[in-house]
């Protein structure tokens, strides 16, 4: 997505339901949304619907923008995510602790995640614990000197092979898939007003929760200190 592009495109897919919405970064307000279900269509695998429905949006939605669809994101509800835990510890001697602390434990783990499943593609990277002083954390505490501490991280991953196919089907439509993300994870962040998902979606791949790792494309647009750490290692 290029500095100029004013929206971001969401294609929500939840088993037979498939949903289109995009956004106006400016505002969030939404530009055009379209879903469709095919529960009828038995005899047609999930790309093959994912097709057809940007076979019949793409083109439209792109003549409402006066603009074309350069990437998407895609919110997956799906059986097929596979949920990693893994902890690290590190010596800090009694010194500060910062975010810059946590650059080589994240990207240790990082790499030994990728490293032991290598037919896996990590879609989060989250921080679920800091262990400081031997007091639980749920976030990173300030002004805390410690001799060592401990982090709890949890992993989401697809098959590669599922995310490539989603790259191919896009292809097609000269669109890239700038992530894929969890459905699931996504609510958990919805407020009580009944906000759409995208919306909330939108706020999540903006960094909306702190202890996510955001691990996306190198994309031009202000990022967090761990998403300018992983485009840096990656």
């Amino acid at each position: 997505m290029s500095d100029e592009t004013k929206f971001e495109t969401y294609i929500s897919i939840n088993n037979d339901k498939f949903v289109i919405c995009v956004i106006e970064k400016s505002s969030s307000n939404i530009l055009f949304k379209e879903e469709e279900i095919y529960d009828d269509d038995k005899e047609l695998s999930d790309l093959d619907k994912l097709d057809i429905f940007l076979e019949k949006n793409i083109f439209k939605i792109e003549k409402v923008l006066k603009d074309f669809i350069q990437d998407v994101f895609i919110i997956l509800k799906s059986k097929k995510f596979f949920p990693i835990g893994v902890s690290i510890k590190r010596e800090n001697h009694n010194d500060f602790i910062y975010q810059k602390n946590l650059i080589h434990p994240l990207n240790d783990l990082k790499n030994l995640c990728q490293f032991n499943y290598k037919d896996k593609k990590i879609i989060h990277m989250i921080i679920e614990k800091y262990c400081i002083n031997n007091k639980d954390y749920t976030i990173l505490p300030k002004n805390l000197k410690c001799d060592n501490f401990t982090l709890d991280i949890k992993f989401d991953c697809l098959p590669n092979k599922l995310v490539q196919d989603y790259e191919y089907i896009l292809k097609k439509y000269h669109i890239f898939l700038n992530q894929v993300l969890n459905a699931n994870y996504i609510k958990q962040f919805k407020d009580k007003s009944h906000q759409s998902i995208f919306i909330t979606a939108s706020l999540i791949v903006s960094g909306r929760n702190n202890n996510e790792v955001l691990l996306v494309n190198k994309i031009a647009r202000n990022k967090g200190f761990f998403e300018k750490f992983f485009d840096f290692f990656s």
